[in-house]
């Protein structure tokens, strides 16, 4: 069983910047594409980016430009670097792992999810 947990998360102004990273324990070896989803009040779960173990790379449209995913695969590690934030980008923010390389947006791919780590952009 993989657990994953999320840190950094915080209050942000407009146009700064967070990096939030998840941490990957468990049954690793079985874990291959990882990625971020986000949950706005009211809203449902969205993909923002996801990262397989050999380096692809997905994005969701609205953050592309200001946001990088990157891994360390030998710490079992996520990050979400966010630049440019603004007051839409306030959520909390899910890391998923899934057993495949398929880097898709779908919840459905992704089998493992941590607690989430709330982020919130003041305008």
């Amino acid at each position: 069983q993989v657990h994953l947990v999320e840190s950094g998360g915080g209050l942000v102004q407009a146009g700064g910047s967070l990096r939030l990273s998840c941490a990957a324990s468990g049954g690793t070896l079985s874990m291959d594409a990882m990625g971020w989803f986000r949950q706005a009040p009211g809203k449902e779960r969205e993909f923002v980016a996801a990262m397989s173990r050999s380096g692809s790379t997905n994005y969701a449209e609205s953050v592309k430009g200001r946001f990088t995913i990157s891994r360390d695969n030998t710490k079992n590690t996520v990050y979400l670097q966010m630049n440019s934030l603004n007051p839409e980008d306030t959520a909390i923010y899910y890391c998923a792992a899934g057993t495949t390389n398929y880097v898709g947006r779908s919840t459905f791919l992704y089998n493992y999810w941590g607690q989430g780590t709330q982020v919130t952009v003041s305008s």
